[in-house]
């Protein structure tokens, strides 16, 4: 994104089924492994699978956070995992972080948008690198 530093904050919401939970759980796991000299050990926070409706995600997913500048790295390893996901920046529009900034990975969720924060507030940008949902 123009204008943000390579430390600003992002997500990436990783989606899965029933039938992908194993695929989810061992990417959350090399996530977890991932030591000095990985780049994905630079993830700030890894969060808990969820299998069942948080917030806007109606379907089963976890989230992770890092910083803009693994954005890309995220990206390539998020499509070779074949899962979906929604990787985005966390500002101080949550809608839009969620909609018109974020990018997709595979078929886009259809998000429950009124549970958004409304614009000046994102309560996950407090949130980021500690905690989930």
């Amino acid at each position: 994104m123009t204008g943000q530093s390579d430390d600003a904050p992002y997500h990436a919401h990783i989606y899965y089924d029933e039938s992908e939970r194993p695929v989810a759980v061992a990417f959350r796991d090399r996530l977890f492994s991932a030591r000095n000299g990985d780049p994905l050990s630079a993830i700030l926070y890894i969060g808990e699978l969820r299998d069942h409706k948080v917030g806007p995600h109606p379907v089963p997913q976890f989230e992770i956070h890092f910083e803009k500048r693994l954005a890309g790295l995220v990206v390539e390893v998020l499509k070779d995992t074949g899962l979906r996901a929604l990787v985005h920046p966390l500002t101080q529009d949550d809608l839009a972080d969620h909609t018109s900034l974020g990018e997709w990975i595979g078929e886009p969720v259809d998000l429950d948008l009124t549970e958004l924060d409304e614009p000046g507030i994102n309560q996950g940008v407090a949130r980021f690198g500690k905690t989930d949902f």
